[in-house]
């Protein structure tokens, strides 16, 4: 009897032990969770939203203009961000009057809900194997027109979003 208690607990701890295993080797090296702090990404990602990161999306391929992804602040490391790419290697970048333009086309998309503040920035070059990034939010994103280092390098992206999920709080 005391055999068969000990081979049962043996089994779960076992069967449990493996279930944690297995979602630290997914969480390390497939997906991860995102919760999202602020406004930046507005409307597309709302504050509290969070977002799984498919951190293999770039294995075989290379990130492309408007996708979103998590990469770690470039002026502080510690700190991940959430944005959209905007510029590849090798675009020009800039913003004329509030409009943006990428080698000197104008750039329109259809997920800003509001016109940027008439500013201007740039032109920049995107330097080989670096991004520039942008929120959606424009006019409240701390992105790469403000950064010291103003591009991410493709070796810093640790993923893709590919599904947001709002933070349901509980009724009363």
């Amino acid at each position: 009897m005391e055999k068969r208690i000990i081979k049962e607990i043996l089994s779960w701890f076992i069967v449990v032990a493996v279930a944690f295993l297995l979602a630290l080797f997914i969480n390390r090296f497939i997906i991860f969770k995102v919760i999202v702090p602020s406004g930046s990404m507005e409307n597309t990602i709302m504050t509290g939203d969070k977002v799984f990161t498919f951190r293999l999306s770039y294995l075989f391929s290379d990130p492309e203009r408007g996708d979103i992804v998590v990469f770690p602040y470039p002026d502080n490391e510690e700190v991940d961000y959430i944005k959209r790419i905007i510029g590849l290697p090798g675009d020009k970048i800039e913003i004329r009057d509030g409009i943006l333009y990428i080698n000197d086309e104008r750039y329109d998309e259809d997920y800003i809900l509001e016109p940027m503040d008439e500013e201007d920035f740039g032109p920049v070059v995107v330097p080989e194997d670096c991004y520039f990034m942008m929120g959606d939010n424009r006019n409240s994103s701390m992105d790469s027109r403000y950064w010291v280092n103003k591009f991410v390098e493709r070796d810093k992206i640790k993923g893709k979003a590919i599904f947001k999920y709002p933070d349901f709080k509980w009724l009363n």
